[in-house]
């Protein structure tokens, strides 16, 4: 059987995860990054440096590469397209489109018929201090940031007129909702009607970063249910190829609230790795390798413990018990606010 060669873009450790994985199914990966010291060189047969600009280096990169495809949505859309006309880049280019965009992406799931927070866009002062039906809430540039980056926090209307936001960016501005709970639903779409679909994951946050995810989620059977069919419904409409990830909010009264899509493998979906026969890194290189689906089995319930900036250290040469697995994410510079590492927990 033809084995193709993959080009992986984003060299972080995503990419180390899918690169580790495509080892296992004996395919081969080639990583472009524009970072010089990415840690999934490591683990990748092959690692082209350069910008996501040049387009010199990005032509060097697909004539090594049979199907391409990336490990974060903040590629130049006009990078993924001209890569897409030489070769086939999975998830479509199209999708990032959409969702590198939260404007985009808001009216793209209310279009899908499935509830949002109530949101506004922003493009100047006054469409700000107009808004005071959606405050307190969250503003949030529409291009760009992660782990909070980008984000402010509203929270009074008097806040809406001493906020200044940059006149050369725009803004949408969400409405909070009383939160109960945050979960993610991680899928991989192999084509039409073809889903595997994890189990709904529980996350709890600390100033806007993933800091513990864990399965089973506490929700109600329900929503459970509606969660997995409103993550389908979405992969469908996007006509997706690869694994990706849905983040839902739950409010106290039990309504579910789609806040955003990730169309690539996920933090929250790290545990799958130890609890399930096929984690999310393989799903998703035979997705997009186009090689079959294999049947989802849980072996485990899990906690998965992001390690942030020094958190690192205290696992480095630690003796751990049985059920345990450390992973490290091999990056040069320990950093604040930066994930350096995760830690997953089994319930056996």
């Amino acid at each position: 059987m033809f084995k193709p060669v993959l080009g992986i873009i984003g060299g972080g450790q995503l990419g180390s995860m899918l690169a580790q994985a495509a080892k296992k199914l004996d395919i081969r990966t080639v990583i472009y990054c524009d970072d010089e010291n990415a840690p999934a060189q490591h683990f990748s047969d092959e690692f082209v440096f350069g910008k996501y600009d040049n387009f010199n280096k990005l032509k060097e990169f697909c004539y090594k590469v049979d199907i391409i495809t990336y490990e974060f949505e903040n590629i130049p859309y006009e990078t993924l397209q001209n890569l897409n006309n030489e070769k086939k880049v999975n998830p479509c280019p199209n999708i990032n489109k959409i969702i590198q965009n939260r404007l985009f992406e808001k009216d793209f799931i209310n279009k899908c018929n499935l509830r949002t927070t109530k949101y506004v866009h922003i493009k100047n002062q006054k469409d700000l201090q107009a808004s005071d039906e959606y405050v307190p809430g969250l503003l949030k540039t529409c291009t760009l940031g992660y782990d909070g980056k980008g984000q402010y926090k509203i929270e009074n209307s008097d806040q809406l007129s001493n906020f200044e936001i940059e006149t050369d960016k725009e803004y949408i501005l969400e409405k909070f909702i009383n939160l109960k709970t945050e979960i993610s639903v991680v899928l991989t779409r192999y084509g039409h009607q073809k889903c595997s679909i994890y189990e709904p994951i529980e996350n709890k946050h600390e100033e806007q970063i993933l800091r513990y995810s864990e399965i089973p989620a506490k929700i109600q059977s329900d929503i459970l249910d509606k969660s997995k069919e409103w993550a389908s419904i979405l992969a469908e409409e996007l006509d997706y190829i690869g694994t990706m990830c849905v983040e839902f909010f739950i409010d106290r009264n039990d309504n579910l609230y789609v806040n955003e899509i990730a169309p690539r493998v996920h933090n929250s979906g790290h545990l799958t790795i130890n609890a399930y026969n096929v984690s999310q890194f393989e799903n998703h290189i035979r997705a997009v390798c186009g090689m079959e689906k294999i049947k989802l089995i849980k072996f485990f319930d899990a906690k998965m413990i992001n390690l942030i900036g020094k958190d690192i250290n205290l696992y480095k040469g630690k003796k751990l018990n049985e059920n345990e697995y450390f992973y490290d994410y091999l990056k040069k510079d320990i950093k604040s606010n930066r994930k350096m590492g995760h830690l997953t927990i089994l319930k056996k």
